[in-house]
């Protein structure tokens, strides 16, 4: 049998329509999400969002948010 050659957007959009239907708009993204990379520096956007911040400073900052427990959602 010899299907016909769509072009690659409607391959992409079809695809995306049934990882929707199937599988959920969020598991779709997380799906997709995985084929993607990344862009910029990591290390150096950390070393100059903490460049004025002390080793002291960072840690008590990390036990900040370590202590407030997450908000819950609440469903509609």
């Amino acid at each position: 049998m010899i299907a016909d050659t769509l072009p690659l957007a409607e391959v992409t959009k079809e695809a995306l329509r049934v990882l929707y239907k199937e599988i959920g708009v969020v598991n779709t993204i997380r799906f997709v999400n995985q084929f993607t990379t990344g862009y910029g520096d990591y290390v150096e956007e950390r070393k100059i969002l903490f460049a004025d911040m002390s080793l002291d400073e960072l840690f008590h900052e990390m036990g900040k948010s370590r202590r407030k427990p997450p908000q819950k959602r609440q469903r509609k």
